[in-house]
C-alpha cells in the first residue's frame, strides 16, 4: 500500500531526530491531535468569487499540507496561485486546512462533496489522499503540488485527471550554495529539512552542489553541516510546523559555526531566525522571499523561490478553458518556475565579482550548459 511511503518517512525523520538530539512532539497530541475535516459542513471555508470575466459556475478548491495557508512558507505561496485565479477569472474557490496527515482524505473528500471542479493538494505528503480521489472521482480534475503520482511499488504511474505541479528548486539552491559560500566569513554553512523527502531533499542536493562548485573555482574549503549530498543523509526536524526544532537545530548548527543556515521546513524555520537573530547568522529562506513574507527579512540574504503561485493559477486557467493536461508541470529556473530572490538588505554587502559569477553560472543552468543533478529531480 502507498501509505507505507509515508510511514518510512516518519520513521526516518525519528531516527535522524534521536541522533539530532531532541525529538519532535507525538502527532496526534495537543495541536495535532485529529479534527473533523475543514470543508464538509457549517465549517468550510466560504465560497469567495471575485469581479471581472464570470466563470463563478467553475469551483477551485485546495487542501493544506500542515502548517496552513499563512505558514509564511509554502502553503501560503500555492494558496496565493488559488487566490490569483479568482480575481483574474472570476471562479469561485474554497479552502480546507489540514492539521494532521489524517485530514488529508476527509478534507480532499469534503471538497469533492462541495462540487469542487478542480482539486489541489499542496505538498508531497498529500499524495495518497489526492492520488485515491482522483481515481474515485473521474470526473473530477485534481492536482497535486511538489509530488507525482506512484503505484504499490512506488513506480510512476499517469492518472488522467490528475496534474503534477512540480519545480527543479535544485537549479535555483545551486545558486544559493554558491552564494552563501561565497558570504560565509567562518567558512561553514549549514542545511536542514522538515522532512525527508524528495521534494525537500532537492533544495539540500543543489545547495551542496553550489557550495562544492564555489570551492572548486576558488580553492576554498566551506564546510557544509547538515546534509551528505552522495549519502542522502542529514538532519532533519522531524516535522513542517515545529518551530522549537527548528530553535534546537539552529542553536545547534550556530554553536558548530554556522554563519548561513538553509532551512527547508516552512514554519519549522521561523524557530531557527528566533535564534539566529542577535548573532551573525543569516538565513536563506525558501519558496516564498522570505524578506517579505517574514518577520525576519534583516536576517535573510535572499530565498530560493519556488514559483507555486503562478504554476497553480496556470493550471487553474488551463482547466477553466477545457485543456486541462495530466502532463506534469515542471518549474525550472528556464521557464521561471523557480529563481533566487533579491538580496534586499544585503544587496550592498554582496560583492559584484560574486554576483557576476551567480548571473553566469544561472545564464550557463537556462542554457543546458551545466545541468545540476540530484536524485530527487522530478
Amino acid at each position: 500500500m502507498r501509505v507505507l511511503k509515508i510511514a518510512a518517512v516518519s520513521a526516518a525523520a525519528v531516527m535522524v531526530l534521536a541522533a539530532c538530539g531532541e525529538a519532535p512532539p507525538e502527532e496526534g497530541t495537543g495541536d495535532n491531535e485529529t479534527t473533523e475535516a475543514e470543508g464538509g459542513d457549517d465549517d468550510a471555508a466560504e465560497d469567495t468569487e471575485a469581479a471581472g470575466p464570470d466563470n463563478s459556475d467553475f469551483k477551485a478548491c485546495m487542501i493544506s499540507d500542515a502548517g496552513g495557508f499563512d505558514d509564511q512558507s509554502f502553503n501560503q505561496a500555492a494558496h496565493s496561485g488559488l487566490t490569483a485565479a479568482r480575481d483574474s477569472l472570476g471562479i469561485t474557490i474554497a479552502d480546507a486546512e489540514s492539521n494532521s496527515d489524517a485530514e488529508f482524505g476527509p478534507n480532499i473528500d469534503a471538497m469533492v462533496q462541495q462540487g469542487c471542479h478542480f482539486v489541489i493538494g499542496a505538498g508531497f505528503l498529500l499524495e495518497d489522499a489526492i492520488q485515491a480521489a482522483a481515481e474515485a472521482n473521474p470526473d473530477t480534475n485534481f492536482g497535486l503540488v511538489d509530488s507525482g503520482f506512484s503505484d504499490e511499488n512506488f513506480a510512476p504511474v499517469e492518472i488522467e485527471n490528475a496534474k503534477p505541479i512540480l519545480f527543479n528548486t535544485s537549479e535555483a539552491a545551486f545558486l544559493a550554495g554558491y552564494l552563501a559560500a561565497g558570504m560565509s566569513e567562518s567558512g561553514t554553512v549549514a542545511t536542514f529539512g522538515g522532512l525527508p523527502i524528495p521534494s525537500v531533499q532537492i533544495f539540500m542536493d543543489g545547495f551542496s552542489d553550489g557550495i562544492n562548485k564555489y570551492n572548486e573555482d576558488n580553492g576554498t574549503e566551506v564546510q557544509l553541516l547538515g546534509w551528505d549530498k552522495e549519502a542522502q543523509e542529514g538532519s532533519f526536524a522531524g516535522s513542517f510546523d515545529d518551530q522549537a526544532q527548528g530553535s534546537a537545530l539552529g542553536e545547534q548548527f550556530i554553536s558548530q559555526g554556522a554563519d548561513i543556515i538553509l532551512p527547508v521546513a516552512g514554519p519549522v524555520g521561523l524557530g531557527t531566525a528566533s535564534v539566529a537573530e542577535g548573532s551573525d547568522t543569516k538565513l536563506i529562506w525558501v519558496d516564498s522571499d522570505g524578506f517579505e513574507t517574514t518577520e525576519y527579512g534583516s536576517l535573510i540574504l535572499t530565498s530560493v523561490l519556488k514559483h507555486m503561485g503562478p504554476a497553480v493559477e496556470g493550471a487553474i486557467t488551463e482547466t477553466v478553458e477545457g485543456s486541462f493536461s495530466n502532463e506534469p508541470y515542471v518549474g525550472t529556473l528556464e521557464n521561471g518556475g523557480v529563481s533566487l530572490a533579491p538580496f534586499h538588505d544585503f544587496e550592498d554587502a554582496v560583492p559584484q565579482e560574486l554576483k557576476d559569477k551567480l548571473a553566469e553560472y544561472e545564464e550557463m543552468i537556462k542554457s543546458g550548459e551545466l545541468v545540476i543533478e540530484s536524485p530527487n529531480a522530478p
